[in-house]
């Protein structure tokens, strides 16, 4: 469980707050496997015994005050007592990892109810739903990325294979040759549902094949897929195949079917059921259809605003569709392959409500799909989380951020369907009363706790001959606790030393997202620069309580400040980024709905470098020269280094200048010092970074040239005449120089 927090000193007041300008927040990443120091937690079992205060249900930890018979709570203050059982838990500490750790994972006992425990089958179960309303570059792609999970698969898994156009098709691969059944979609939208249930075309259990001794069958089904024909969905319709137009795509009706379909099985075959849902284009087909025409020149003629208008969704039926899966058991991630418009912000739901991820893909040629479900299964994953959020009394959590939901019942207390250790959600905090921190010495509490389960492989000696293993799984339950202090700052200065710049980065994102998503992406791009003159503003008041600033001095580079001095490149490219670029300029709104779900899911450091890429220059690929550079070709020209590294997390680029000692090996050598810090990016993401080697002079340098955003312009009539980031500091100067004339009154 990696926290990090905006500023390390917290203010001591609202007054102190508001002085500062800083967002006030945490971001958390709760299945990180240690934190963020690489500190992994202590493991400890009953943690259902944990103390916990009778005033705030906070968990007993290394900061309460301890007596003999009881415990003061750190959060609260509440004087609580020792009952039995903690007592003798407490005569042995090395059962106690709370005592001596601030970090801990327990296990705890899984409720029966949950139809779970050692003895009850709870086997990993995955379906791949393929879209053959698709062409043969797209159905060759989804057969490599298939074939990939099936070697990320662990053994003793369940694995299905559906197709959908017109009609769903699924696959019985258990015997000698596969066997595929077909359900035809109603086309007229007021028939309800499907014709035949699935369950009736296929029992369920000759649907789910296991992976070990099916693998060969499964790769050989996927031989047999073919796009759908204009000819087969005539005769479906009814219609000459010369007149059926392309589509056919009955994504809504399918997803719905599948869900009714694994239903039955939830919790006796599977505690978790992943859905990898691979579409073409948008749905066109039954259920959940989506009227692709919203998207075009109309909005300018119009008079509309298109990047409001494209961000939210058309029909409900997704987000209603995401609900019923959760309760089914049923996590589902969508990979679109498509440049056309598919209006993601509809089938979003659908994906980031039941605990998936949305992933989008421009075209075939040089997609990374294989490899990052590949990724994605290979990676340990936490489902049925419940995270926690407490605090000391002064201060309490304000708004929540990331793909979960809130609980009906208790504050602060959020629901994660699926959650793998990259997963990172942000909390901003707010004072409870007026005064603040009543006692100023006192340091500031935070307590995570953080419930989940996980499938886990058993022993099964015993369960067939050597030649024919079997494999048996369980669900376990665990608990993570971490507790956190804080101190008060005793001045602003206190605060600005102790900022994480891309801790505040990263709450920032999160506000703005949910700007656009309400007000239009114009209005997200004013939150920013506002804020932004506003952070400057407060800064340059605090310089000015030192008599020896000139009146007239506006320090817009936080030259005093180190750790503040990215923040104004990081507005600045993020409003250089297609999130908050407008739609006139080019910007796909699907693009930008996939990056509002990715950057929504990121740590602030992997953020950080999707907004404001890291530029390093070699002298050689076996000897770095500058571990930073910022992004302009005058930083480039001023290194006079030959070789340069730009990680923008999505992208890796290896640039070799224009200049460089034509006996420099390119590109570089696998085994030199810049190749083994590529793969070390490289695996530490989310996702699969696409790779270029670019040799200036020679090849096309637009792709790396493109990040160097400092002399681009940022395409706002709010900014000054000029170009690139000079013109847009000068722009900030402005409008802070009013700002510090409207509250001077002069």
């Amino acid at each position: 469980m990696a926290v990090r927090s905006t500023v390390s000193r917290f203010p001591v007041t609202q007054e102190a707050l508001d002085a500062c300008g800083i967002q006030w927040g945490i971001s958390v990443t709760p299945f990180a496997a240690a934190d963020e120091r690489g500190q992994p937690p202590a493991a400890g079992a009953s943690g259902d015994r944990v103390p916990r205060c009778e005033h705030c249900w906070a968990y007993f930890n290394t900061f309460c005050d301890v007596e003999r018979w009881g415990w003061g709570c750190a959060l609260c203050g509440t004087l609580n007592g020792f009952d039995d059982d903690a007592l003798r838990r407490l005569d042995r500490p090395e059962t106690c990892p709370e005592l001596n750790s601030s970090f801990v994972d327990f296990e705890i006992p899984v409720d029966e109810v949950d139809g779970a425990g050692d003895g009850v089958p709870a086997r990993p179960v995955y379906v791949a739903a393929v879209d053959l309303a698709c062409s043969e570059e797209f159905l060759e792609l989804i057969k490599s990325a298939l074939l990939a999970a099936l070697e990320a698969l662990i053994p003793g898994s369940l694995f299905g294979l559906m197709t959908f156009s017109h009609k769903i098709g699924l696959y019985d691969v258990q015997g000698p040759i596969p066997v595929v059944k077909n359900v035809f979609i109603p086309s007229d939208l007021e028939e309800d549902g499907l014709p035949v249930a699935l369950e009736d075309a296929m029992p369920l259990l000759s649907f789910l094949a296991p992976v070990d001794t099916c693998k060969d069958r499964i790769a050989a089904a996927l031989e047999t897929l073919r796009p759908t024909s204009s000819w087969e969905r005539g005769a479906a319709s009814g219609q000459d195949a010369d007149t059926v137009l392309p589509g056919g795509r009955g994504f809504g009706t399918a997803m719905s079917g599948l869900v009714d379909y694994l239903s039955s099985e939830y919790g006796s075959t599977f505690a978790l059921a992943r859905v990898f849902a691979f579409l073409s284009g948008a749905p066109d087909y039954g259920d959940g259809q989506l009227d692709t025409r919203r998207y075009g020149e109309q909005y300018a003629s119009k008079g509309e605003d298109a990047d409001l208008a494209l961000l939210p969704e058309q029909i409900p039926f997704y987000r209603d569709l995401a609900a019923v899966a959760v309760q089914a058991g049923v996590c589902v991630d969508i990979f679109a392959v498509t440049d056309e418009y598919t209006d993601l912000a509809s089938l979003k739901f659908l994906s980031i409500e039941s605990g998936g991820s949305l992933f989008l893909y421009a075209n075939t040629d040089d997609s990374t799909l294989p490899q990052d479900i590949y990724r994605l299964l290979s990676r340990p994953y936490a489902f049925g989380c419940v995270l926690r959020l407490r605090t000391s009394s002064d201060f309490e959590p304000g708004h929540s951020y990331g793909h979960f939901f809130p609980d009906p019942q208790y504050e602060n207390v959020q629901h994660i369907i699926c959650c793998d250790s990259f997963a990172t959600y942000a909390y901003d905090f707010d004072f409870t009363h007026s005064d603040g921190f009543s006692r100023h010495t006192e340091p500031a509490v935070v307590q995570i706790a953080f419930q989940y389960s996980v499938v886990e492989p058993v022993e099964a000696s015993g369960y067939g001959p050597p030649s024919n293993p079997s494999y048996k799984f369980c669900l376990k339950r665990r608990l993570r606790i971490r507790t956190l202090q804080y101190r008060p700052a005793k001045n602003i200065n206190e605060i600005y030393d102790s900022v994480d710049a891309e801790a505040v980065l990263h709450i920032l994102v999160h506000k703005v997202i949910l700007v656009s998503l309400d007000n239009g992406v114009r209005e997200g791009r004013h939150s920013v620069h506002d804020w932004l003159a506003i952070l400057i503003a407060r800064y340059n008041d605090a310089l000015r309580a030192d008599a020896r600033t000139p009146e007239s001095h506006i320090d817009i580079d936080f030259s005093q400040c180190p750790q503040l001095q990215m923040v104004p490149q990081f507005v600045f490219a993020l409003l250089r980024s297609p999130l908050l670029r407008l739609h006139e300029e080019g910007i796909h709104p699907d693009y930008r709905i996939y990056l509002q779900c990715l950057f929504s899911t990121l740590d602030p450091s992997s953020l950080a470098k999707a907004i404001y890429p890291v530029l390093i220059s070699y002298s050689s690929p076996n000897k770095q020269a500058f571990p930073r550079h910022t992004l302009s070709r005058a930083a480039l020209t001023m290194s006079e280094s030959p070789i340069f590294l730009l990680d923008a997390f999505t992208n890796l680029i290896v640039y070799y200048s224009s200049t460089a000692d034509p006996s420099l090996p390119f590109p570089p050598p696998h085994d030199c010092l810049l190749r083994t810090k590529i793969n070390v990016l490289k695996q530490d993401r989310c996702i699969t970074p696409k790779l270029a080697f670019v040799r200036g002079g020679q090849d096309d340098s637009s792709l790396f040239e493109n990040y160097l955003i400092e002399e681009q312009d940022v395409d706002d009539l709010r900014f000054t005449a000029g170009k690139g980031f000079i013109s847009f500091r000068e722009g900030i100067r402005e409008e802070v120089e009013e700002i510090l004339k409207e509250e001077s009154g002069s």
